[in-house]
């Protein structure tokens, strides 16, 4: 029975992903993702102190929440559906594309913080295309592969509850005065919950590109430790090696100024190369889909 429940988790998995290549964003208000955003931003309020073990019961919380959820909805295949986003990551790093295209570069600029944190306003073009491929690199982790991996392992609550401790690092796991010691939980759990899917994203862009595996083998492991993240190297350095770029360098956030190391032996990005990176996010997104449904149908 075991074997089975594994199985039918795995299948669920891949049609959630399926589901969000053919469909996209769900087409309801409000979206069941923001709902549950904006119920751990309450719950933060409520919660916060600048102590780390306030920061701990709240990543506890906030992650129950969303298993919660996930336990609530019970479909592998909806919950999955409900945590990745791999198309609408793909449209909006490919907006920003057309505006580059445009020559028009302030629009560009308006758009990249959707999809990126640092600061816009004295970025030309090729480091906006940075920028976003960076940001389609480390994101096909957490937007695409973790939560198709935790609703794999533990089904919808694993899928959702995901989610949820994403949004948790997203909302309060940033370095500031207010989160530096109650976000430090919810950074680490995140780190420590995407630490395998991150290496699973270096081998589905190995699969996805055959061509180029040895160098993103390579690649990989000289450079990803350079990234200050240990899962978002990982996954930069991939893409770097595949579609032979070279990535990293200086960021401004609006706060700090980090130095994220080089990754990649190739040229400087381009706009022309943000269609590529999409294009191999969707394929990662179709090779775990594969492997997960082939799991699921043994």
């Amino acid at each position: 029975m075991n074997i089975g429940r594994r199985e039918r988790r795995a299948l669920g998995a891949a049609v959630g992903l399926l589901a969000d290549r053919a469909l996209g964003e769900p087409r309801v208000e409000p979206h069941p993702i923001a709902v549950l955003g904006d119920l751990l931003v309450r719950v933060e309020h409520r919660m916060w102190r600048k102590t780390r073990r306030r920061g701990v019961a709240y990543a506890l919380v906030g992650t129950s929440i969303g298993a919660g959820a996930g336990a609530a909805v019970r479909s592998t295949a909806v919950a999955t559906y409900l945590s990745t986003s791999g198309r609408m990551l793909g449209e909006t790093a490919m907006d920003v594309a057309r505006a580059l295209g445009r020559d028009d570069l302030d629009g560009a600029r308006a758009l990249l913080p959707t999809l990126v944190g640092r600061d816009p306003s004295g970025l030309g073009v090729d480091e906006i295309a940075r920028a976003v491929i960076e940001s389609v690199a480390e994101n096909t982790v957490d937007a695409v592969v973790a939560p198709a991996l935790w609703g794999a392992f533990a089904g919808a609550p694993g899928a959702l509850g995901h989610r949820a401790l994403n949004t948790l690092d997203s909302l309060v796991g940033h370095r500031s005065d207010r989160y530096e010691e109650f976000g430090w939980a919810s950074a680490r759990a995140d780190d420590v919950a995407a630490w395998i899917p991150a290496r699973a994203t270096a081998l589905l862009v190995a699969a996805a590109r055959p061509a180029r595996a040895t160098d993103v083998w390579r690649i990989v492991r000289r450079d990803a430790s350079a990234h200050p993240s240990p899962n978002g190297g990982v996954a930069e350095a991939a893409y770097a090696a595949a579609l032979d770029l070279r990535l990293g360098g200086t960021n401004r956030y609006s706060e700090r100024v980090e130095d994220r190391g080089e990754l990649g032996d190739g040229k400087p990005p381009s706009p022309a190369d943000i269609e590529r990176a999409v294009r191999l996010l969707r394929d990662v997104t179709l090779v775990l889909a594969g492997v997960l449904g082939a799991f699921g149908c043994r």
